[in-house]
This record gives structure tokens, C-alpha cells and sequence, in this order.
């Protein structure tokens, strides 16, 4: 098998510019615009060679797998949430309870909940929420700076003993207001960071959590395992497991706070996978050699096209944008 072929035999030899109107074809024919004359002309098209066949099917393969993206996992694990009990009403839920009763449903009619578009299903029922490539600063009602990153849903739960925060999906970055009598305590997944007055993230990666401390100290607890975190330490969590305590550029991790993405010598196939994490559909690095290709630099958020064509340049492959697809290589 060649690194940048499927695990059976390709019938002909990879043509890019084939795979791209292949691409196309299939996108067309998967709108619901296509009329009988489109598709008797994509059969037509199909069978004028074994690449051209070749193409079809890969195309198809492609397309079918936009579904499988890591956001998408994500929307199956947290399900759960949206089946409990809503919370007592607050002048908050009248805003959430607008949504699931009004937008949710009209979106619904639509078919585009399931796309993200709206941010992490759990969005409904959060106090706080974020569509996919959007970014917000909320001041919590200690004065404490959450700041959401994208398809990020958060809420929050005070009284007079803790400030409580859930993290339902995505990634938050806290700036907590120091409050002696009162712990600082974000849960996520089966697992809680505890500060008073520090700086930290915590992100949701389906079942894995990862907590980043750029200042101040943090205690993460999971099952019976617990871990003091300073600056520039950072360790993931899931059911059953707890890492080792690492060192971090914790300030790369999270420059999104601060509209950049900061990759030093990580491969494309993992940049890739944070890229789709900002934008509807999938990101897809053709080829395992490209995906082993390492980019180093400093890219804007704020303006994808622009991003997409800053890593293009980086690692000098093309990138090709289609309706819910992106392509590298």
C-alpha cells in the first residue's frame, strides 16, 4: 500500500484534479438540486475510464465520512445531557428555554442541529454557549473572565460555600477572581479543577479532559486520583485513567483566547484535526506522508480563508474548500 492510497489496490494512479471534480460531482449529486440530466451526465463522466470510476468511489468514501468527525463523537457522548431534567428557571434558562422551544425547533425542520452550526447540542440547556467557530468573553458573576472557545458549551452554578462551573463540551479558559472562602471549581467529564485565584483551561476531547494552568496553582481531581498543577503544567483525565503531570507552553495552548492558533513542529495530520474543530464539515490531509509533515507558525483564527492559505504556503500543498469539506494535499 502506498502512503497515499486507500488499503486496497488503486485502480489507476492518483490525479488530483480528477479527485477534485469527482468531488464536486458528488457534492452535486448529494444537494438535492441535482436533476435526472445531472446524473445521467455523472454517469457519463464515471465511465469514461478506471480513473475516472476510481474517483467516483472515492469521492463517495469521502463524502460519507464528513459525519465522522471528531465534533460529531463528541455530540453522540454528551446526548445524555440533553434527556435530563432542566434545570429550576433562572433569568438565564428563559433564554435557553427560548431557544429549544423556538430556534431549536425551526433548525430542527431545517436539518442543521446535527451540523453544528447552533455549537454542541448541550448548547440548549447551558447557560452559556458557542457556535462552531465562534469565540466569547463572559464575566462571571464573581467578576471572574470565562473565556469560550469554539462549539463550547458552560454553566455555572454559585453559592455561598463554591463557584461551581460544568463544562459540557469545548474549551474555556478562566481568569478567577480571587475569592478565599469560596473554591473555584470547574467539572468536566467525571473530573473537577479546583483553584481560588489562578488562570486555566479546560478543554473536553470526547472522553478525554485536559487541564492547562498558565498561572496560580490547581488541584485536579478524577476518581480517587488527584495532581497539583502550577504554571505551565498541564494533564488529561478520562474514566479510569489520570496522566503524569507535563510541562507546557501553556501560552501556545491557549493563544485561541486571543484569536491565534500557535503550532511549533506538529504534524499536519494533527493540525488538520484543530482546524476542523473551528469550521462545519471535515478537514481531510491526503496522503500519510503529508499528514507526517511538520508545521511551525503563528496563524490568525479571525480569518479562515486566510489561515487555510497561510498553512497551504507553510507546507506548499494545495488546499481545495468545498460545502462542508476542506481538503489538503
Amino acid at each position: 500500500m502506498s502512503d497515499d492510497g486507500p488499503s486496497r489496490p488503486r485502480l489507476a494512479p492518483r490525479n488530483v484534479a480528477l479527485s477534485d471534480e469527482a468531488i464536486e460531482w458528488i457534492v452535486l449529486l448529494g444537494s438535492g438540486l441535482a436533476t435526472a440530466e445531472d446524473r445521467a451526465a455523472f454517469e457519463e463522466w464515471r465511465g469514461r475510464s478506471p480513473a475516472h470510476a476510481e474517483a467516483a468511489a472515492e469521492a463517495a468514501a469521502i463524502m460519507a465520512d464528513i459525519g465522522a468527525t471528531r465534533q460529531a463523537g463528541e455530540y453522540r457522548e454528551i446526548g445524555a445531557a440533553l434527556r435530563r431534567p432542566p434545570p429550576a428557571p433562572t433569568h438565564r434558562f428563559s433564554r435557553r428555554a427560548a431557544l429549544a422551544g423556538g430556534a431549536a425547533v425551526a433548525a430542527a425542520a431545517a436539518g442543521v442541529i446535527g451540523s453544528g452550526a447552533f455549537g454542541p447540542p448541550s448548547g440548549l440547556l447551558a447557560d452559556y454557549a458557542t457556535g462552531v467557530g465562534a469565540r466569547e468573553r463572559v464575566v462571571l458573576e464573581d467578576g471572574s473572565i470565562a473565556w469560550l472557545n469554539t462549539a463550547t458549551a458552560l454553566s455555572a452554578d454559585f453559592s455561598d460555600r463554591e463557584r461551581r462551573l460544568t463544562l459540557h463540551a469545548g474549551e474555556a479558559l478562566f481568569e478567577v477572581a480571587k475569592d478565599g472562602a469560596r473554591p473555584f471549581v470547574v467539572a468536566a467529564g467525571g473530573g473537577e479543577a479546583r483553584a481560588v485565584g489562578t488562570v486555566y483551561s479546560v478543554r473536553r476531547r470526547g472522553a478525554i479532559n485536559d487541564v492547562v494552568v498558565t498561572e496560580g496553582v490547581v488541584e485536579v481531581r478524577s476518581g480517587s486520583e488527584a495532581a497539583r498543577l502550577t504554571a505551565g503544567q498541564q494533564i488529561a483525565y478520562g474514566q479510569g485513567f489520570q496522566s503524569a503531570v507535563r510541562s507546557v507552553d501553556g501560552e501556545a495552548l491557549t493563544a485561541w483566547s486571543r484569536g491565534k492558533l500557535i503550532f511549533n513542529r506538529r504534524p499536519l495530520g494533527e493540525v488538520a484535526a484543530e482546524l476542523e474543530r473551528y469550521q462545519l464539515g471535515k478537514v481531510i490531509v491526503r496522503g500519510e506522508r503529508l499528514k507526517r509533515l511538520e508545521v511551525t507558525g503563528v496563524f490568525e483564527l479571525d480569518d479562515p480563508p486566510a489561515l487555510l492559505r497561510a498553512i497551504s504556503a507553510t507546507v506548499d500543498v494545495p488546499v481545495t474548500r468545498l460545502p462542508f469539506l476542506t481538503l489538503i494535499g
